[in-house]
């Protein structure tokens, strides 16, 4: 009998373990809704976002969240549903196509006289104090000529969780693609 002792302590063990801990939970970035686009025409500014890159600790599947001034977890269980680097590409795009009449904006190379945008993220995550942030610069390339921002937002949860953390993430990067929206409409 005390040889199965062992057997049968595991075997609570693993079942005590799994039992809904386990369920992992999976975020999307909601992407805006569209507002009237205007048609391609032969004088529309073509704009390329050719990059949205983001370090390695964001590079994962875990949703991040820091814990303290240098102490960062990376969920096991709330998960980005795919790769966020795409997600933030795509919602950029999106963004940049609602807020920039007469622009063409895509994910493709779109030809010679295109502009072309990259952002490097360095921070997307939730912190201890119940504030998200999205921090990063982006680089233009505009007939020639390079224009550099940086870029620092903080926000505010409505609430606490990662469905609450999630939005408002999301919400904060619609407001930088806003920012460079209007820094792009004031271009010659």
């Amino acid at each position: 009998m005390k040889k199965w002792l062992p057997v049968v302590v595991a075997c609570l063990l693993s079942a005590c373990s799994s039992s809904g801990s386990d369920s992992k939970t999976y975020y999307q970035l909601p992407l805006a809704q569209a507002g009237a686009q205007s048609s391609a025409s032969q004088n529309s500014h073509l704009l390329w976002v050719e990059q949205v890159s983001i370090p390695d600790y964001l590079a994962g599947n875990g949703v991040v969240y820091q814990t303290s001034d240098v102490q960062y977890v990376i969920a096991t269980n709330n998960l980005w549903a795919s790769p966020l680097d795409q997600q933030l590409r795509t919602t950029l795009v999106a963004n940049l196509s609602n807020q920039l009449p007469g622009w063409v904006v895509a994910s493709q190379p779109l030809g010679s006289d295109q502009d072309t945008l990259n952002v490097s993220v360095s921070g997307f995550h939730g912190r201890y104090d119940g504030r998200v942030i999205v921090s990063g610069e982006w680089l233009l390339k505009h007939q020639g000529q390079l224009i550099k921002r940086p870029f620092h937002i903080e926000l505010k949860q409505p609430q606490d969780g990662y469905d609450a953390m999630v939005k408002t993430l999301a919400q904060a990067w619609s407001q930088e693609a806003a920012a460079m929206a209007q820094s792009i409409n004031r271009l010659p």
